[in-house]
């Protein structure tokens, strides 16, 4: 492909500095996927994806996918519009280093531009400081949506790392 892709890394260190966006609606709703569904991360991972070449995972075998949502420091957690899917996060735990890493985000095409993007990382953040990690971090790229960055500034990350790569 050799696509310049312009790649920032973000965190924020204390709930205290969470920008929170408002729950406006009572029809959606975020719960955690408990028990695992596989399904789930593997849809949202290529119709979310597929906007923003998240490719890495295509390959995966059913076996990867579940052995990746089995790990218990892997959480999901599903956007609901009432009954119907919206968007998803899953958080990846790293106890070690004591962090969480909002590993991916997003919402189906459908639910864009609705200011519910805000709304999901608010949630993402706050469920990612229940573990009491020393941060909670990101990354994002040129390829993300537009308002991927703003969004994730806005909410009170700093980014501590650019960097360009070619895909």
């Amino acid at each position: 492909m050799n696509k310049k892709v312009e790649r920032n890394y973000l965190e924020i260190n204390f709930l205290k500095d969470l920008k929170e966006s408002p729950h406006f609606s009572e029809k959606y709703s975020v719960n955690l996927v408990d028990p695992v569904d596989f399904q789930l991360n593997k849809f949202f991972y290529k119709n979310i994806g597929k906007n923003h070449h998240w490719i890495d995972r295509l390959v995966w075998t059913e076996k990867q996918w579940i052995e990746y949502v089995s790990d218990k420091d892997v959480k999901t957690y599903v956007l609901k519009n009432e009954k119907d899917l919206a968007g998803y996060f899953e958080l990846n735990l790293h106890p070690k280093k004591n962090e969480v890493e909002i590993a991916y985000l997003g919402l189906l095409e459908e639910y864009h531009n609705k200011k519910l993007g805000s709304y999901l990382l608010s949630i993402a953040i706050k469920k990612s400081f229940l573990n009491k990690p020393k941060r909670v971090w990101v990354h994002t790229c040129s390829l993300d949506h537009k308002n991927a960055l703003n969004n994730y500034i806005a909410r009170g990350m700093k980014i501590f790392k650019t960097e360009t790569v070619f895909l």
